[in-house]
């Protein structure tokens, strides 16, 4: 994930703690059922088809099956034609969007941009996108000897893209569904400036360099009218604030997505508060290609370990911790968004 060692909130600048801390953050209880908040009970007039938690569910599990996807390994190549052919297997016509870019290192890496268009012929056009990719290096594991594995990223990244197949599945099932989705599956997202180097300098251009290729060659006729980035949405106690960069690029679109969350009956999830600005694959997107993209990405704000949750670039960010109340809360609100006119 893209959000080097800082998050700016309200501003200050908190840097994340490398110290050693006792597993667990404070957010929404992890076994709490999102459809009885009572906070939307009331209100909640959910449309479209029910998003399938356990389908999402299996799809996380599915990519972690192949290993850390991390770049170039076996496990990041066998993992990318896996959701090539669950794409094509949801109607979808699939573009493989192949680039040789440079690490932070100078190491190449061989990128595939996965572009899964559902009715590639309709103008009116919405991007949906998250990173596939796997973070090589577990640096902000409380545990020093950890920093150097690999990170199986069941939520920083796989989460993402299983909410966007199950949605994917769920679109092609309903004929009268006539809205054009491009689901992007970004690589070489993670493969940023770890916090154990000490011979470059993190300046936040080495993320998300898959989202920058493809902000510059966008690959198509007809650009989405807009986005949303899905950045780590399966975690437990995971809430989603409203992110500040997305606020800046398309604060319509966040006030659609949160108004969305409430009648869908899941606005306990998404607060009506900040959550600091993040360096994401949305800027390169809103900055370079011209697509007013949001972030949903979570906020923990009691969380010593990291503000993105206790699993961030740990060791730890395995199918244990991934809450099927999460997913469905971010893909019921995906879907009410895109039902909505």
């Amino acid at each position: 994930m893209m959000k080097t060692k800082i998050r700016i909130l309200l501003g200050c600048i908190i840097v994340l703690s490398l110290t050693s801390v006792a597993y667990g953050c404070k957010g929404k209880a992890s076994n709490n059922n999102a459809t009885s908040d009572a906070d939307t009970a009331t209100t909640a007039h959910p449309i479209g088809p029910k998003f399938n938690s356990d389908s999402a569910y299996a799809y996380t599990a599915a990519q972690c099956e192949f290993g850390p996807r991390t770049m170039n390994s076996t496990a990041h190549e066998q993992c990318g034609k896996w959701i090539v052919e669950q794409f094509k297997r949801f109607g979808c016509e699939v573009e493989e969007q192949k680039a040789d870019l440079k690490g932070y290192d100078g190491t190449v890496l061989k990128s595939t941009n996965i572009i899964a268009r559902l009715n590639p012929q309709a103008k009116k056009r919405v991007l949906l996108c998250a990173h596939w990719d796997s973070r090589p290096w577990a640096d902000n594991d409380p545990d020093s000897t950890n920093h150097r594995k690999p990170v199986m990223a069941a939520n920083d990244g796989a989460s993402g893209v299983a909410v966007m197949l199950e949605i994917a599945r769920q679109l092609q099932a309903d004929k009268k569904f006539t809205i054009g989705v491009d689901f992007v599956c970004f690589d070489a997202e993670d493969w940023g400036v770890p916090q154990w180097e000490t011979n470059y300098q993190d300046t936040g251009d080495s993320w998300a360099l898959g989202a920058q290729y493809y902000s510059l060659h966008f690959p198509g006729t007809i650009k989405p009218e807009y986005g949303i980035l899905l950045d780590m949405v399966g975690g437990e106690g995971a809430q989603f604030y409203r992110e500040g960069m997305s606020q800046q690029y398309a604060n319509n679109i966040v006030e659609k997505v949160w108004a969305a969350a409430k009648s869908a009956g899941f606005g306990s999830y998404f607060p009506d508060s900040p959550g600091g600005m993040i360096t994401d694959d949305h800027i390169p997107v809103n900055q370079n290609a011209g697509i007013p993209t949001i972030d949903i990405i979570p906020y923990y704000p009691d969380c010593a370990q990291s503000s993105f949750g206790p699993t961030w670039h740990t060791i730890n960010d395995t199918m244990e911790h991934i809450d099927k109340n999460t997913l469905q809360a971010v893909g019921q609100t995906i879907i009410q968004v895109l039902y909505t006119k």
